[in-house]
């Protein structure tokens, strides 16, 4: 089995990215294979609704000058997806927005080809705005007729400055139950 989570953050190492770690970890040590995909410094379009991959039913993008369908192949060899926000004007970033939008568009063209995988959302936020961000990360999975798991509060850790969510111990234990629960529903759905 396998997870691979997305850091949509512009910061590599900053707090989505710590948040990250701490599902990850506790997916590792329930055995399941992790890998943690930095979209920070990658340039990723939006989806420019010219519906080629309804043609082409390839399980690609038809933008082939960024990093999306590399994410996409990703997320096909995965059992379980991870995307991860910090939380932007009340919203995902904009990398989080592509991955969404295009891998999205894909896969409703190839007959949801992400359906009965895994998916959980990680945010982090200063202050307010995280449930839109863990909202529209949410919708993306159940459009695609993922599975969600729940945790023991919605996959939230409060910091501002990179290393700040480490003092949110409610967040990292949420983040801790996410990977546990994660882990006992792949195992359930392999």
């Amino acid at each position: 089995m396998k997870v691979t989570a997305f850091n949509g953050s512009a910061r590599k190492n900053g707090n989505t990215a710590l948040l990250i770690g701490h599902v990850l970890k506790e997916l590792e040590a329930n055995g399941v294979e992790t890998e943690h995909v930095q979209l920070a410094g990658k340039h990723l379009k939006g989806c420019i609704a010219c519906y080629k991959c309804f043609k082409n039913k390839d399980h690609q993008c038809s933008v082939k000058d960024d990093d999306l369908n590399v994410c996409i192949e990703k997320m096909l060899a995965s059992d379980g997806i991870i995307i991860g926000s910090p939380t932007y004007f009340a919203n995902v970033s904009t990398n989080t927005k592509s991955l969404i939008e295009r891998s999205g568009m894909v896969s409703r063209a190839n007959g949801n080809m992400f359906a009965r995988k895994a998916g959980a959302a990680v945010v982090a936020v200063r202050r307010a705005g995280a449930i839109h961000v863990f909202n529209s990360i949410n919708h993306f999975f159940l459009i695609g007729g993922m599975v969600i798991p729940g945790s023991s509060y919605w996959n939230i850790g409060q910091g501002m400055d990179p290393g700040d969510v480490e003092k949110d111990e409610e967040g990292k234990k949420t983040m801790r139950d996410l990977g546990e629960n994660m882990a006992w529903l792949l195992k359930k759905i392999r």
